[in-house]
């Protein structure tokens, strides 16, 4: 397993003493500093759309205000560029003082280099980290230490769909496979694309490939494969999940062009509001999209659900492919005002920020969440009867993985690939970096 295998070795953590006079009652800080500190604290994050760079922004002013002598430098970077630009600078060891991950085994190799701070007394002083829910913490974890702070959000990747256009075509969301291809027939049939994809980043279509997968497998196939604990990446159940991709494919089931469409861009979601597509496989953090982009249609036309079980398969429909608390927040080792930094950090997550995190759509990872709107309320509701949570494979597989996990379901994709041989690749890159 990837975090099993990572190390103790983490740079700082020995070092930390956790800070006196902390309180964890509402806006106050779990851990204060004496105030005298004087420098300037990096910080990188991925919340690019403008209401997220506000709240970040805001919780940072906040921080400033009450600590005169410490400015925080921010600088906000697009979700990809982001995984190049950490992944250079950790190695080169000049990560920011605060920079997030998605924990799993991209985290681990960091731990394993030294390159993060051992956070725990931090999150263990004055119950502190009994603020956030129990499984927010468990892809931060390692070795029974803490590396990281949840901050974001609670993310799964769900089914959006046009409420509108379902009703016009007489049709329900799809509850199992073979209602899906039936949706994706009729949506054909009517000139509407059934999915919107926006593939030229393959992390969104690679959350078909974890979807079909988990409902083949259930998550202890993943595991198993992932954890070298007797599994492999050519069980049947990853060559089958790549058959019913590449169904889904051959059916039309996407809009044309898919794997040359920049989700960043906004692409996949241009044709969702112009009716042009039927739905999108997307995280949870849509419904702050949506709402930025034209809250209107998302109020009078979008609905959700979770992804279509499959009979034939051993996986729990409830199950959803996602996080609880992306993203994580981390101290990088280097980082010369350490205490500070995770006093930042807690401004992330104050009440406040919590408030205007609830204000964007997200879902806190924080205990005593309550939805205000109906779309929120139903992801939370899907989450709560997740009978499991399966991380992103690209967040929990070691970089080196991740990347052939990517390439090769893109590949599936443009049918460039056959499902045996993606599945080869992943396995022999897997014993190649495991030498198991």
């Amino acid at each position: 397993m990837a975090m099993a295998l990572a190390a103790t070795a983490c740079g700082g953590g020995d070092e930390q003493v956790a800070p006196d006079g902390a309180t964890t009652d509402g806006d106050e800080q779990a851990a204060g500093t004496d105030g005298d500190a004087e420098g300037t604290i990096s910080l990188w994050h991925i919340q690019t759309e403008v209401a997220d760079q506000a709240l970040i922004d805001d919780a940072v002013a906040r921080y400033e205000a009450d600590n005169p002598g410490v400015d925080v430098d921010v600088t906000a970077i697009e979700n990809d560029s982001y995984k190049t630009q950490i992944r250079v600078a950790v190695g080169a060891n000049e990560a920011p003082c605060i920079f997030p991950s998605w924990g799993g085994g991209t985290l681990a190799e960091y731990v394993d280099a030294g390159q993060v701070v051992d956070l725990t007394d931090y999150v263990e002083q004055d119950g502190y980290r009994d603020r956030f829910v129990d499984a927010a913490w468990s892809v931060v974890e390692i070795d029974d230490r803490v590396y990281g702070v949840p901050v974001e959000n609670s993310a799964a990747a769900l089914v959006w769909y046009n409420r509108s256009l379902f009703e016009e075509q007489g049709l329900e969301p799809p509850q199992d496979w073979d209602e899906l291809l039936e949706v994706v027939d009729a949506f054909n049939e009517a000139g509407i694309a059934p999915f919107a994809l926006a593939n030229q980043a393959p992390w969104t279509g690679s959350m078909y490939y974890m979807y079909i997968a988990d409902r083949l497998g259930g998550p202890d196939t993943f595991a198993a494969a992932a954890n070298r604990t007797g599994g492999s990446f050519e069980d049947p159940v990853f060559i089958e999940a790549g058959e019913r991709l590449q169904e889904l494919v051959e059916r039309d089931a996407f809009a044309s062009g898919f794997n040359g469409m920049d989700w960043d861009a906004g692409e996949s979601r241009q044709l969702i509001y112009a009716g042009n597509a039927a739905m999108e496989l997307m995280g949870n953090w849509n419904i702050n999209i949506f709402r930025g982009e034209n809250e209107q249609f998302f109020e009078e036309n979008i609905g959700v659900t979770t992804f279509p079980a499959i009979e034939e398969g051993d996986g729990d429909p409830t199950n959803v492919v996602g996080t609880i608390g992306d993203n994580f927040y981390h101290v990088s080792s280097n980082c010369e005002l350490q205490d500070e930094a995770f006093e930042v950090i807690q401004y992330l997550i104050d009440d406040e920020s919590v408030e205007a995190r609830v204000d964007n759509g997200r879902i806190p990872p924080v205990e005593g969440f309550e939805a205000e709107d109906e779309v929120t309320a139903e992801v939370f509701s899907i989450l709560e009867q997740a009978d499991s949570v399966q991380l992103w494979y690209d967040q929990f597989l070691p970089p080196e993985l991740a990347d052939v996990h990517l390439s090769t379901t893109q590949a599936l994709f443009a049918l460039s690939i056959t499902p045996e041989e993606a599945a080869a690749q992943m396995e022999a890159a897997a014993v190649q970096y495991f030498g198991e």
